[in-house]
This record gives C-alpha cells, sequence and structure tokens, in this order.
C-alpha cells in the first residue's frame, strides 16, 4: 500500500473529537481508525502493539542492531477538529497543480483560490489531495499517521539500515488539548520523541506559547429600570467594560510571531449575571504572567469601581513552552535538522503559535519537538496535502531513525 492510499484510508474514518464530554477519548468513533489502526501495525510486524482503554495505541519497531541505540518515538493524533465535519470526506487528487483556482464544488460556488490563499503558490506543479469544500480533509493529523505508519514499513523492508528500537504512538483529543493527558510516557519509554503535526513542508518546532484560560465572572443588580438609578448595576455592560479595557491591538487579528494575545472566546450576559471566557498565550514567560496578572488586576479594579464580589476573575494554566524542556538536549533538533537535509528539505524553524501534545508531554518527561506532516489550511474544507509533502515528512521519519543510531 503506498503514503497515498494509507492516507486515504484514514481520512474516510470520522474521528471528529468533542468539548465537554468528560470522557477519554472525547467521541467513542475515535475507537474504530485505532482499532483499524491496531489491526494494521501488527500486520507489517510490529511488536508490542497495544491499544487501551482510552484510545492510546502504542505500538514497537524493534531494533535491528545490538549497540546501545537510544530508542526514540514518533506519535500522531488520530482526532480531528471540531471545528469541521469530518465525516464522509470525499478527498480527490489535483494532478498537477497549475496555480489556478481549485474548484471544489461548482454547483455551490466553494472555489480554493490562491488570492486567498497563497500558500497554493508554493505548489504548483505538484499533486494536491484536496476536499470536496463540505469537510475537512483530516490531514491534521491523518497526514502524520500515514508518514510514520510508511517510515516503519520501509524499515521493516531495508533491514540493511540500521536504527534502534522506534516507539509509535496514536492518540485521541489533540484538538481539544487532551492527548496528552492519558498519554503513558512511562510505557512508551522513550528517551525523546517528534510529534508529526506542523504544517507547510520544512516546518520544526520546539517553541510554543504559554498557555492560559480566564473566565470572568460578573454579578449585576437588577432593578427596574424606571427606578434604576444609583442602584442598578448591569452584569453585561460591564462585562462589555471589562473587554474593552483589554489592549486593543493584542488580540489573534491583530498579532504575529512571537507576539502574544488575549482572545476572547464567549462572552453572554444579562442585567443579573454576564461571563466571558478568554484565553492568554505569549512565548516568553515573563509577559505571559504579566498578561495573567493584567487580567486579575482588570477584574480587582472594576469590583472596586462596583462593588465588592461585582466581578471576578479566575485564571488556569493550560500549557507552557516547551523551549525549556528541549534546550538542554538541542541534539534531538540537530538530528532532526540533519534529517531533513538529507532527504533535500530545508528546514524552517518556527514557534507555534499553539500548543500541541508535545508541548504536554515535554512537561511529562519526554522531549517532544514538532515536525511537519505537510497539510495545509487545517480545520476547514480547504485544506490541502500536497502529495510531495507527505512523502517527504515519511522519508524524514526514516532518517531521524537511521541518524540516530549512526550517533551512538
Amino acid at each position: 500500500m503506498t503514503i497515498v492510499e494509507r492516507f486515504l484510508k484514514y481520512v474516510s474514518f470520522d474521528t471528529q473529537s468533542a468539548e465537554d464530554t468528560g470522557v477519554t477519548p472525547s467521541t467513542a468513533k475515535q475507537f474504530a481508525l485505532a482499532e483499524y489502526l491496531k489491526a494494521e501495525l501488527e500486520s507489517i510486524g510490529l511488536t508490542d502493539v497495544e491499544l487501551d482503554e482510552k484510545g492510546y495505541l502504542y505500538a514497537t519497531l524493534p531494533a535491528n542492531t545490538e549497540r546501545p541505540v537510544p530508542t526514540i518515538g514518533f506519535i500522531a493524533h488520530m482526532d480531528t477538529s471540531p471545528d469541521c465535519s469530518g465525516a464522509n470526506v470525499k478527498p480527490r487528487i489535483v494532478s498537477a497543480y497549475d496555480g489556478g483556482d481549485i474548484v471544489l464544488d461548482a454547483e455551490a460556488g466553494i472555489v480554493t483560490s490562491p488570492e486567498k490563499f497563497p500558500e497554493l503558490k508554493q505548489h504548483v506543479g505538484e499533486d494536491l489531495i484536496v476536499t470536496d469544500g463540505h469537510t475537512l480533509l483530516g490531514a491534521d493529523d491523518k497526514a502524520g499517521i500515514a508518514e510514520i505508519v510508511q517510515a516503519m514499513v520501509w524499515l521493516k523492508a531495508h533491514p540493511e539500515v540500521e536504527h534502534g528500537k522506534i516507539r509509535v504512538a496514536f492518540n485521541p483529543d489533540e484538538e481539544i488539548g487532551l492527548g496528552a493527558r492519558s498519554f503513558n510516557v512511562e510505557k512508551f519509554g522513550c528517551q525523546w520523541a517528534y510529534t508529526m503535526d506542523g504544517g507547510e513542508v520544512g516546518e520544526l518546532e520546539f517553541e510554543n506559547f504559554n498557555a492560559a484560560a480566564a473566565k470572568i465572572e460578573v454579578a449585576g443588580v437588577s432593578v427596574h429600570p424606571g427606578y434604576a438609578k444609583d442602584k442598578m448595576v448591569n452584569a453585561s455592560r460591564v462585562a462589555a467594560e471589562f473587554a474593552a479595557m483589554m489592549p486593543e491591538a493584542e488580540t489573534p487579528e491583530h498579532t504575529t510571531g512571537y507576539e502574544g494575545f488575549y482572545h476572547l472566546l464567549h462572552m453572554e450576559g444579562n442585567v443579573e449575571h454576564a461571563t466571558l471566557t478568554y484565553i492568554i498565550r505569549d512565548h516568553d514567560a515573563a509577559r505571559f504572567d504579566a498578561r495573567k496578572a493584567y487580567v486579575q488586576r482588570t477584574a480587582e479594579w472594576l469590583e472596586a469601581k462596583y462593588g465588592k464580589g461585582s466581578v471576578k476573575a479566575t485564571v488556569t494554566d493550560q500549557y507552557r513552552n516547551m523551549r525549556e524542556q528541549v534546550e538542554p538536549v538541542m541534539h534531538i533538533i540537530d538530528i532532526a535538522l540533519e534529517a531533513m537535509q538529507a532527504v533535500d528539505v530545508t528546514p524552517a524553524v518556527r514557534a507555534i503559535r499553539g500548543g500541541t501534545d508535545g508541548a504536554q508531554l515535554s512537561f511529562m518527561g519526554l522531549p517532544c519537538p514538532n515536525i511537519f506532516a505537510g497539510g495545509l489550511n487545517f480545520h476547514g474544507p480547504h485544506e490541502f496535502l500536497p502529495i510531495p509533502s507527505l512523502e517527504k515528512a515519511s522519508q524524514v521519519v526514516v532518517e531521524i531513525c537511521r541518524l540516530t543510531a549512526a550517533r551512538y
């Protein structure tokens, strides 16, 4: 089976995760792909294949050398984003993309245009896998799964290429931030690992946002509006005042690169009660702490203005920047960079404006940078996957295994 055939099979499974179900995996349908992958890994000759009750799948490619090579791992997630349907995905291949518009559904007028999605221009002449315009594609992260599985198949077929013990893992619920929650790092047993979950070909990421969530609750005082002077506290208006006090230019739509932000996710209320939910992000730890403190100070200032108990902010840390865990073991980045160069991929080291399972795993004792999987425009119907990028990512996995053995 080719890597493209594997990928197309994987996207036929609807594995969309869901917020707030309170169970792992968050959707039972993720088990269908996990069970298929378990059988596939067994069929290609991997050992220690284990699917646990929470939907985490682990397997081993045994070492083919007696030298003491470090055990390394490769990880990808099975779920797709709650933002867009992953059911009944109908992919098709655009051969030798000509640089123009890609009509996904002519009748519905759904078109992927390089004017709106300029990243298409980097893939002229390549074969692209696209959607029919009504679902996401699922390259995030079924491309990563295909790349890892295909690399294991290649290594099995080429015993002349020395490698140590290789562990692979496929997990649920990355898209809702819970992919690492039940990951068994001790069972995985690796000195380091890589998530194959990045975007454009060449991406290598070992920095991510520090992240927190903030919930602002406003308690108002409801009084008949005809007699409200100096008595009413309109919780919705206080909530709007809080939102207006957040720095206008420090939102996702105004920031890029290493610039952090405050992002208002949800706001609702009436006179008596209102809530706002935010996410707070920054790569720099000191700036991150300052942002959290600013949210708290703003709530305290408004509480002093409107009365004790009127405004309360609850700020909860979510994940941290993996850089502090990776910097002491930078040889794992050096190996990835060398592997990319060996297969004619130009590395592009970038900071993630988000988080990955690897960030959380790094703080669980498993340093875990992120490597490109090749897909673009994730989480929507304009998602596409250049086939050469899919193939290159799998070659990078092979090279990392080979180089790790060569260094030890």
